[in-house]
């Protein structure tokens, strides 16, 4: 009776919706309609009244630029929740958008990604903050096991996988096999450290301070992690740090190269050392499949070509990088029953 009432009637009074909580940008999976909503983490606050008055890619057009009253903020940092209320507007937001004219009697059932290795300090707030958002029921998923099943690797059977997923506050580097993570380990080198390290480097070079807008256009333009066919170049603006006026310059792609060289070098070191720890036979497997790379840091130019070259291995960018998460929740969402041994059982955690 449970069952049918599950596969039945739910599916009429509720809708079931995946979230790909992230630092860069949330997006949301409806099931029966796909990625409905893919917008940045932002929310723009009203100090006097405490008000929203936006979230997503209008909030982020707010980023430095507001008035003294209005506070453009980011509510994750490193992939979790680091002000709660934001988020909670964030996520209540993006779920009434997501569900638009179908919404329905009772709240959505949620599945959410979050990053490998969160406390359980850190799920209780995603949760928390889903449930206050308007879901009814919620469900964690570590985003390694979400972006395996989005890109459809062999998760479930006798054979080993290894992820890489360069998301905007961290990278999540797995080893995969039977349903199960094998190997992990979670850094906070990813967008938004390659973005700081190219506001340091204009600093500190060129003297000129910009803000973080500008380095990730910057970065999307001309980043590479290896030399191209020919050069490439960017104008960019900022402040003069000597004379306090507006000056501009242009940065080659070798300047970007050099401002973000330290963290790819630790991005590398650690796939190895992840690599090293792996079993024999899974390490057999991975030497066949090759390492997939996911994630918006996925694209940057020539990042396959140096980690194949490092590790020896082939080293594959998947389809749509971006969402391979959002459509991994979509795949546990499709039948939650089968894929309920892959999800971390919160809710049993902290009775």
């Amino acid at each position: 009776m449970r069952r049918w009432f599950q596969k039945r009637i739910l599916p009429i009074i509720s809708n079931d919706i995946g979230i790909d909580l992230g630092t860069a940008n949330t997006l949301v999976y409806l099931r029966g309609r796909g990625i409905v909503v893919n917008e940045p983490s932002v929310v723009a606050v009203n100090q006097k009244t405490n008000q929203v008055v936006a979230v997503g890619e209008k909030a982020k057009q707010m980023l430095g630029r507001t008035p003294g009253h209005l506070s453009a903020v980011r509510p994750l940092v490193d992939g979790v929740v680091s002000d709660f209320e934001a988020t909670e507007e964030m996520l209540a937001y993006l779920i009434n958008r997501a569900q638009g004219i179908s919404k329905k009697i009772l709240g959505p059932r949620a599945v959410v990604g979050v990053p490998s290795g969160i406390t359980n300090v850190e799920m209780r707030a995603v949760r928390d903050a889903s449930l206050n958002a308007g879901a009814r029921e919620v469900h964690i998923v570590e985003e390694p096991i979400a972006a395996a099943l989005g890109i459809r690797l062999p998760l479930r059977e006798a054979v080993g996988s290894m992820l890489v997923d360069i998301g905007g506050g961290t990278t999540d580097i797995a080893v995969l096999s039977l349903g199960g993570i094998v190997r992990s380990k979670n850094l906070r080198i990813a967008g938004d450290k390659l973005n700081q390290d190219i506001i340091s480097y204009i600093r500190s070079e060129f003297k000129i301070l910009v803000g973080e807008k500008t380095a990730e256009a910057v970065k999307m333009a001309i980043g590479s992690v290896s030399e191209g066919a020919g050069r490439q170049e960017a104008l960019v603006r900022g402040r003069d740090l000597i004379t306090g006026l507006p000056r501009e310059v242009v940065l080659a792609d070798g300047d970007i190269r050099e401002a973000i060289s330290q963290s790819i070098d630790t991005l590398v070191e650690s796939v190895r050392e992840v690599l090293e720890t792996t079993p024999p036979e899974i390490l057999s497997d991975i030497m066949r499949g090759g390492v997939v790379l996911v994630g918006g840091g996925a694209m940057l130019h020539g990042l396959d070509t140096l980690l194949a070259g490092w590790l020896k291995v082939p080293v594959i960018v998947a389809d749509d990088p971006l969402t391979a998460v959002a459509r991994g929740t979509g795949v546990i969402l499709e039948n939650l029953d089968l894929h309920s041994d892959m999800l971390i059982d919160h809710e049993d955690d902290f009775e």
